[in-house]
């Protein structure tokens, strides 16, 4: 892994519910639970999403715990190295954020979970967690407003509701 200079604190799911900036929403889209999953984990997953350049996997498969995975942003301008501490095959990955290029969070985690609703729909939830830095805090209405381009994104690739 290549170092890109700020490293952050690792967490584990228990961030996922208590960080201080969070960001949330739950897709309703008419696909099969194992397509989105399938979505989530190919070469380059995420891909529809307008503020990520690319995530590129860092290990090899078969995915799961220890897993990790380099994303950039539009232009360079964040790199986050990201290590997985939970993957349910199918169902559910998190990870956080080992380091990025730029010192704008101590922690950074995201959690996936792919719900079957019917044999031909499911429910995704994504969250975003954030311990912002504290020299950085005061950018969290404009970092909430690019991030929700996320959820944004995604709802329009899948159509859901």
């Amino acid at each position: 892994m290549r170092r890109h200079g700020f490293r952050t604190q690792p967490v584990d799911a228990a961030f996922l519910y208590t960080a201080p900036f969070r960001l949330t929403d739950a897709f309703d889209i008419p696909r099969a639970a194992a397509e989105v999953w399938g979505d989530l984990t190919v070469e380059k997953p995420l891909s529809w999403c307008r503020l990520l350049r690319d995530i590129t996997w860092t290990s090899p498969r078969p995915f799961g715990v220890g897993t990790t995975r380099r994303a950039r942003t539009i232009g360079n301008a964040s790199v986050i190295e990201e290590r997985f501490f939970r993957w349910e095959e199918g169902r559910r990955q998190s990870f956080y954020a080992l380091e990025s290029n730029l010192p704008l969070f101590r922690s950074l985690a995201e959690d996936y979970l792919v719900e079957s609703t019917s044999e031909a729909a499911c429910r995704f939830t994504w969250t975003i967690a954030i311990e912002p830095h504290p020299a950085a805090r005061t950018a969290n209405p404009i970092n909430r407003l690019m991030l929700s381009t996320l959820f944004r994104d995604t709802h329009r690739h899948y159509g859901a509701r």
